[in-house]
């Protein structure tokens, strides 16, 4: 049954769904009504806005299926890995092995969100020294001792060095409390020097080929872990197969991105391209079905645009969005505010860029490594976001700083200063904690006066060319914001 594309509440999801059953849906063997993951727990649903597609039932039930599917895969056998820190390599590096299942549990950081602080994640850290003045992935080290949302992986790994010092901290304690962690390193990426050889990375950064030899020996040092641990091989060919396949996820959600950032009319809301996103991180943990589900939405996707449908409001401001929120509920409000999502810096831009299929496959994953925005300067990491920002046409930014989150101290303002001087577009920094309930009259107030500043240059601009060329058109031409 097919509706008027919108964002709906749970409550109106419980009448869709209905229609939808009666109507012959087809669902994976995870589906079900979504009302089902409140009663294990999942409270902000009550609060959120989502789309009311068939796929984005079908990706809402994948993702808060995660915690069963990695139970199941224990259960059957499988060899379970905990990749910490490390964005979209060693995922796909574990993929490559038929026995063995990767996640993150630095996932576990939305769990006091989507359950409202119900689950006690944080109140665990507290207790062990790992308190509020760090990032609330802090809830990985309580999901870990508490043994609640997902099994003990028999083999956790953890990139360490040019990383987030927040889960560097965080996984040392967890290696304190008894839990074996393969320590990784990753170097901070610098500018190579005159006459330094050097090599181009995915998204366009470049590193001394140095940097890259003592990441592609730190990686084949992760590949002999991961063969140990499964108990098999990880040969190129392996690898190769699990790039391929890796890269079809990278591929699926580039035309995704694509289609939703530069319609006229907005055809897939913020949140569920966010969760889309994050997909291609270890692939909730089930890559096959990743591109199934990734499939679904960019059909539905390219149905709205096709027919020129979309959620939103056709007017609504083009804004770049830098970080994810730990609470979901704040890309509603941006949406509700007269805003829409037009491009994304969420710290793993480099897991989104297509792997190179035409190199040693760990030269390829090294090189994949040092694209990671985060392992480099923030001011290298704000030249990608005004790339990326004046290609699909944004008229204002937002930076969501994380609570407690190193990087977040500074890299704000760097970023802000460089987006004003490149692009003379307006920014605003918001701190989003997991629950924003108690501040989200202030959120709303300054996502309010984002989007009214953004309109008001854009009628200036108008009224400056006679016409409304260029405002919110990427590339510069094509479309209206």
């Amino acid at each position: 049954m097919n509706e008027r594309p919108q964002r709906i509440t749970l409550d109106d999801w419980d009448r869709r769904y209905a229609e939808l059953s009666a109507a012959g849906l087809c669902e994976s063997a995870y589906g079900g009504p979504l009302r089902r993951h409140v009663d294990d727990g999942d409270r902000r649903l009550l609060r959120l806005r989502m789309d009311n597609s068939p796929a984005a039932l079908r990706l809402w039930n994948f993702l808060l299926t995660e915690e069963q599917r990695l139970q199941q895969a224990k259960a059957d056998g499988q060899k379970i890995v905990g990749t910490m820190k490390d964005l979209g390599t060693v995922p796909v590096m574990a993929y490559s092995l038929p026995n063995v299942v990767a996640f993150y549990p630095d996932g576990a950081w939305w769990i006091p969100c989507v359950m409202e602080q119900s689950a006690g994640l944080l109140a665990i850290a507290d207790s062990l020294g790992i308190d509020d003045s760090f990032c609330p992935v802090r809830a990985m080290l309580g999901a870990l001792v508490n043994e609640a949302h997902f099994p003990v992986p028999g083999l956790l790994t953890c990139s360490v060095g040019a990383v987030c010092d927040d889960v560097s901290a965080i996984a040392q304690r967890i290696a304190d409390l008894g839990f074996p962690v393969f320590w990784w390193e990753v170097p901070h990426r610098r500018p190579p020097e005159p006459g330094e050889p050097a090599v181009r990375l995915p998204g366009g950064f470049v590193a001394p080929a140095s940097q890259v030899a003592v990441v592609r020996a730190e990686l084949q040092r992760v590949r002999e872990a991961l063969q140990s641990f499964a108990g098999q091989p990880l040969t190129d060919e392996a690898l190769a197969a699990g790039i391929d396949r890796a890269n079809q996820v990278r591929r699926l959600l580039g035309e995704l991105r694509q289609l939703t950032f530069t319609a006229r009319a907005c055809p897939m809301p913020a949140l569920e391209m966010l969760i889309a996103e994050m997909l291609a991180l270890h692939f909730c943990s089930d890559q096959q079905e990743t591109i199934g589900v990734l499939e679904d939405l960019l059909t539905e996707t390219r149905a709205r645009v096709d027919a020129g449908q979309g959620v939103l409001a056709a007017d609504a401001v083009r804004v770049f969005w830098v970080n994810p929120v730990a609470d979901l509920r704040v890309m509603n409000l941006l949406e509700d505010v007269g805003g829409r999502i037009c491009g994304t810096e969420y710290l793993f831009c480099h897991a989104l860029d297509p792997i190179p299929d035409d190199l040693p496959p760990i030269e390829a994953l090294a090189r994949m490594v040092l694209a990671d925005p985060m392992v480099g300067s923030s001011a290298e990491r704000a030249e990608r976001i005004c790339t990326d920002a004046k290609r699909f046409g944004c008229e204002a930014v937002v930076i969501s700083r994380i609570p407690g989150a190193s990087h977040c101290a500074v890299e704000g303002t760097v970023i802000g200063r460089i987006v004003r001087e490149r692009l003379g577009l307006p920014f605003v920094e918001i701190e989003v904690p997991p629950l924003t309930d108690a501040m989200e009259p202030t959120i709303r107030t300054r996502l309010e006066a984002l989007v009214e500043t953004a309109r008001g240059r854009r009628d200036q601009r108008r009224g400056t060319s006679g016409e409304g060329s260029g405002v919110g058109r990427p590339g510069g031409g094509g479309h209206h914001g």
